[in-house]
């Protein structure tokens, strides 16, 4: 049996995860949703809809769909996170400010992860496996000096 198979579903998650924007493309599709929810709020504080009906929805939706493809198509990544940022910030005018402010940044904040990450950097080593290689190390040391 492969070493893959046999390591359980949150290794398989873990490595699945770091070979995408993940965090870029959650918050991207966060940002979408949440300004989706605030447009269906019974509020006495909900402003409108936006300049048109259609646009308050429209936005949104895009922005939870540009959210997934970022995270199920990494490759096609920067016209994503450029597209997302263009959404994002049009919610401001046609979805209640944005969602209250805070889809709008979710969707910024989201695809501006999405833009900066880098799909060749070498993944970064934990904090336990760093003690683990110190400590064989220190070992190692230690029976190197000690005589025959």
């Amino acid at each position: 049996m492969p070493e893959r198979v046999r390591r359980g579903a949150r290794a398989a998650f873990r490595d699945w995860r770091g070979r995408r924007p993940f965090w870029g493309g959650l918050l991207l599709a966060l940002g979408g949703a949440e300004i989706l929810l605030t447009e269906k709020a019974s509020l006495k504080v909900v402003m409108h809809i936006g300049m048109q009906g259609l646009a308050g929805y429209l936005l949104p939706t895009l922005m939870v769909l540009l959210g997934l493809l970022v995270l199920f198509n990494p490759a096609q990544r920067l016209f994503y996170s450029l597209t997302g940022v263009l959404t994002s910030l049009g919610t401001w005018l046609t979805s209640n400010l944005g969602g209250f402010f805070i889809g709008l940044l979710l969707g910024v904040v989201g695809s501006c992860l999405a833009f900066g990450w880098l799909p060749d950097q070498e993944a970064r080593v934990s904090r336990r496996q760093r003690r683990r290689e110190r400590a064989r190390g220190a070992k190692a040391g230690e029976n190197a000096g000690t005589p025959a």
